[in-house]
This record gives structure tokens, sequence and C-alpha cells, in this order.
């Protein structure tokens, strides 16, 4: 008789923190080729767990077992050489180096950079993951840096993957395509450790779920035998609540974006090509499509951190904004969330309570002022409104910024631009990383929005969540927008196939008439 051992084996992991427990005797087996989820809520103990597996953090207590062989991990080095290998959610990216040797620092000393860029363009090819692996990274979309984590650690030919959620800027597409690649790894004896918020993705490619919730492991299922209700109820023991989507109640034009054609500010970046927008108050406009397509550049002209358009291409309310700073734009009420969370939407080493003044407009006239001073209680306790409103888990308003996962900073910083009661909101990526009880308390906060009368834009890879909370629908692609589609006649296969800029396609008659409906 002969017995499989587990590719890789946790007993009683434990990992605190000053003020939190991450991971309290947490157990889980991996077995050879098996593709095994972990699900949580926000700050349930997942991230932390997978950077013990790889040897980012050292465990307080338990122990480790890979291919029966009890081991002590002590850095990413080490678990590679072992043939585990990890696709951070935060990318572990060096900003002033290129593709190709961000990816040659993880692999074996003995390979020159010109073999490793001919190993990119092969699997990229191989994948669907297109990437140029002469481009700097900071010149990188947030999706096209996912595409670089998820090359490189393909290319060390790992016994364990660590996943952690690599659908969260892909196409519909370029998930089931990457899906693919994922069966074809295990049933080669690759094991996979697969970290997603997105239910159905995990009932659909896992054969084994371990639930955490609190640091602590809560139930072990087979996904394919779950709904994404019993999933929701093992991961945060509720379902999440149904939006209410009522009728738009449409007010005045309070973003007008008119053939708004921009050069790339870098050789890596895409020209904007006469792209034409308007979002009214009391709707949701929606921006689908590929990462690195030109919504970093046409975020980054209607945020203002570009003010290169030329006069008269974004008008808020009456006033052309098209060369105001951010700052001038937010006192038109434009508030606005960047998909990258720290650097942009977050200073990490601040507090959270510090990080409210980076976008506000207050005199020093404001409660949370005084002759001048910034008076850090009234900070704190508004920070602390915003960290109970959105259920955030966090230190306290005196927490750093980088002190929070993923998903918790992301509810943090989009209750931050909320609760600025603003006119025109624009969101990037509003739940990248967040489990799904805070998904739709985002989605809702959203709409609640829309029917309190503000104008909002949201920018997003989620085609799910665009079709849940948008009124309409535009797709970007090299630069383009395409015409306006109300959400109730879009498909998953049309926003699809307009992904690629094939809207042209749909005939003069219907472009005009979507069109037309955009200008209504």
């Amino acid at each position: 008789m002969t017995t499989t051992l587990p590719r890789l084996q946790l007993a009683g992991i434990t990992k605190a923190y000053p003020g939190v427990i991450a991971n309290s005797e947490v157990s889980l087996r991996v077995m050879p080729g098996e593709i095994h989820a972990v699900l949580g809520e926000n700050g349930a103990g997942k991230s932390t767990l997978m950077k013990i597996i790889y040897g980012s953090v050292k465990p307080d207590a338990g122990t480790v077992t890979f291919n029966g062989q009890l081991t002590h991990i002590r850095n990413p080095q080490e678990a590679r050489a072992l043939g585990i290998s990890m696709v951070f959610q935060h990318f572990s990216l060096f900003d002033t180096l290129t593709v190709a040797e961000n990816v040659w620092l993880g692999l074996p000393a003995s390979m020159n950079l010109v073999g490793v860029t001919q190993s990119i363009l092969a699997k990229a090819s191989e994948y669907g993951l297109d990437i140029e692996p002469d481009r700097p990274v900071h010149t990188l979309s947030v999706g096209e840096m996912q595409r670089v984590e998820i090359i490189r650690a393909l290319l060390t030919e790992p016994q364990l993957l660590i996943l952690d959620e690599p659908t969260s800027v892909l196409t519909p597409q370029a998930v089931d395509k990457l899906f693919v690649v994922l069966r074809k790894l295990a049933a080669q004896g690759c094991s996979i450790l697969y970290i997603s918020h997105k239910l159905h993705e995990i009932r659909s490619l896992c054969q084994t779920c371990t639930v955490m919730r609190g640091g602590k492991v809560t139930g072990v299922c087979q996904p394919d035998q779950e709904t994404n209700a019993s999933l929701s109820r093992l991961m945060i023991g509720a379902e999440p609540p149904q939006l209410t989507q009522r009728p738009p109640k449409l007010g005045d034009e309070v973003l007008n974006v008119r053939q708004l054609t921009l050069p790339r500010q870098d050789q890596f970046g895409v020209d904007l090509q006469g792209v034409s927008l308007k979002v009214r108050a009391g709707e949701v406009v929606g921006i689908a499509g590929v990462s690195g397509n030109g919504q970093t550049e046409l975020l980054y002209a209607l945020s203002g951190e570009d003010v290169r358009a030329p006069q008269g291409s974004i008008q808020i309310g009456s006033v052309d904004a098209s060369r105001l700073h951010p700052g001038g734009r937010r006192k038109l009420g434009l508030h606005f969330v960047p998909e990258e969370r720290l650097g942009r939407g977050a200073v990490p080493t601040l507090s959270l309570a510090h990080n409210m003044l980076l976008t506000r407009n207050e005199s020093i006239s404001h409660p949370r002022f005084l002759g001048g001073w910034v008076r850090v209680g009234q900070l704190r306790t508004h920070a602390q409104d915003i960290i109970r409103r959105f259920n955030v888990k966090a230190g306290g308003p005196d927490a750093a910024a980088r002190s929070l996962s993923g998903g918790n900073l992301q509810k943090f910083i989009v209750g931050r631009e909320i609760d600025a009661n603003p006119k025109l909101f624009i969101v990037s990526q509003p739940t990248w990383g967040v489990d799904v009880g805070a998904a739709a308390q985002i989605r809702a906060e959203i709409l609640e929005l829309r029917d309190a009368g503000c104008a909002v834009l949201v920018v997003s890879e989620e085609l799910e969540e665009l079709f849940e909370v948008c009124d309409r629908l535009h797709v970007m692609a090299r630069g383009r927008l395409s015409p306006a589609l109300p959400t109730a006649q879009a498909t998953v296969e049309r926003i699809g196939e307009w992904m690629s800029g094939l809207w042209d396609a749909a005939g003069p008659s219907t472009t005009t008439r979507e069109a037309s409906h955009a200008a209504a």
C-alpha cells in the first residue's frame, strides 16, 4: 500500500502582533496537485499565514512540514529553494528597475538578463499575460504589476504556488485562461494555495477550502459542494446584504469630458484619444477594461495629478477644471480614490488620523484646527468614526496605514472620501482585495451616494461589480473610450469584445444610438 505525503502541513501556527493575534493554532494540509483555497474576511489572518509559509514572517509557535520534512523557512530565498513561490496582494517590485530586472532578482544567479527576458516573453505568450520586459515598473498599472508577479512565480517552476488575490485585476477572458494554466500545473503535481474573495472562483477552481475567522481555522469544506451563500456564512457568519438598486433620479451634469486627447507622459504609457464622457448627479457611470489601456492616464487627468489637459476639455459643474491642481478640484467637490492604496491613497507611515488630513480643504477656522494648529483629538475622533462605520479592523486611529491589511486600508480610504460628502466621486477598483461582506458595504455606500445626488464614476476590472452598481457603462481600450451602454443592455460577452476595442463593429446605428443615450 502506498501513501502520498502532504506537500505542505502546518500544525499549531501562532503569530501575534501588538494588540492583535494574527494566527492562533492554525493547522493546514495541502496535498500534491491540489488546488486549496484559503477563505476569510479581511483581517482573518490569511496573508500572515501565507507569509509564514513563504518565509517573510517568522511564527511564534507551530511547525511547517514540506514534502514530509520538518523545516524552518527563514526567508523567501530559502522558500524558493524548496520550491515555494508566492504572488503577493501587495507587490514586491522595485519601481526603478525594469520588468526583466525585477524577475531576474528572484531567479538563480546562473541565468543572465537576456535569457530571463526571453523566458518572460515565452511565459507571457503562453499564459496570455502580456507584458513588456524592458518597461520600468514605475510605468506599469496595478494590473500590469500583477502580471509581472504571476510570471515571476511561474518561472521558478514551483512545487507549491501561493496566489493572493491573483485575478483581482484580470478580465474574465484572462481569468479563464489563467485557470487553464493553474489546472495544468496542478495536473503536473504542483500544489496551489489560492486566496480569493471571489466565491464563484473558489467553487469553480478549488478542490478544498480552509476557512479562517479571527486568526483561527473555523472549518474545512469542499467548495464545489457549497453555494456562495453557504461559503459566506462560513466566512463571515452571515450572508452579505443584498443591494437595493433603484432607478436613478438624474440631476445636473457634474462632469463633462470633451474630446480629451493627451500624449503619454512616458514612452510606455498610453495616449488618450478623443475621450468624451459625461456623468450627471444621481447616477453611477462605470468604465471597464483591461488594466493598462489608458485608465491610469485618464484618472490622472481627472483628479488633477496631470494638468496638461487642453482648456475646456474637463468641466466640473460650470467650471473649466482642465488645468486645476487636485486641491482646486476638491474645492469643486471632487473626491478621488486611486487604485494605489499605499503611496497615493494613504501615506504608509502616517496614522489613520493624520491620513484624514490628506484630502480635506478645511481652513484653520474648522473645528479640527485651532489658531493654525491641528487638533489631533478631533482628527482621532473622526478617524474612529470611519473605522466604526466601515468596520475597519485596525489598532485604532493611531495605527499606521501600512499596518492594515489591504482590504481594511481600502475600506478606510473609501470611507474617508465618502465621509467628505463629495459632489463628484471618482473611485478606481473600489473593492479590490476586499471580502464579500465589505465589498457589499462599499457598493451599498456608492449607491447611497448616488441616491443622495452625487455623481459617481467607477473604474473597475470587476465586471460583476460594474453590473451591480452602474447605470451606464463605457469600455476603455488602447486609450479610446467606447460609447455609453445602459447596464441593463450589457452582457459579459459584449463587454469582453469591447475590451479589445471592437465596439465600432457594432455598426453606425447602434453606436450612434448608444452615444445619444450617453449625452442624454
